[in-house]
């Protein structure tokens, strides 16, 4: 789409418009960590698991820029946490095989589009401060069955560091009336 997009979003409603600026700003500012993974995933895990520094400012970083906490780490997630979830990666050398799925992503074509939908009954937790906020309209054509949708009070793309009680008690939600 043209970075001029007066033209191509003046039929679309607020919210639509909305998401294009989050998804603009996303694509210029925040995927670099998608290029690096997704082309040259070795190259950077040697590094990180080379250096248990590097591996924290990593994730750090990421949970600072994605999360709920207005630029204070530990307002998301306390210390013992954010170290402990730092530790799972270097002491288990996982952060290699977290890469592997954007180098397949970055490698394959998108599993999931409109043209073949998911009719699976599905739920979204709308976090306020995850990176994207799609417009239900758009989740809607894609997830067909979307049975549930929670505008949740706190949280970002952590959500389950960062507010694991209120994200559990939204699954269970949805799951009771599967019972």
């Amino acid at each position: 789409m043209p970075r001029d997009r007066s033209a191509t979003t003046a039929t679309l409603a607020a919210d639509e418009r909305a998401y294009l600026e989050e998804l603009d700003h996303w694509l210029r500012e925040e995927t670099g960590y998608q290029a690096i993974q997704g082309t040259k995933p070795q190259t950077l895990a040697y590094a990180l698991t080379d250096s248990p520094v590097g591996l924290a400012a990593w994730i750090v970083e990421k949970v600072r820029t994605w999360s709920d906490c207005d630029g204070d780490v530990e307002r998301a997630v306390d210390r013992d946490t954010l170290l402990t979830n730092v530790m799972v990666y270097w002491v288990t050398g996982a952060i290699n095989s977290s890469f592997w799925p954007y180098y397949a992503r970055n490698h394959a074509p998108w599993p999931i589009t409109a043209q073949r939908p998911v009719t699976a009954p599905t739920a979204y937790a709308a976090f306020p401060k995850e990176i994207l906020h799609p417009p239900r309209s758009w989740v809607t054509r894609v997830y067909t069955n979307l049975r549930r949708w929670t505008e949740m009070k706190r949280g970002g793309h952590f959500a389950a560091l960062e507010v694991p009680a209120a994200l559990a008690e939204d699954v269970r939600a949805f799951f009771r009336e599967f019972r």
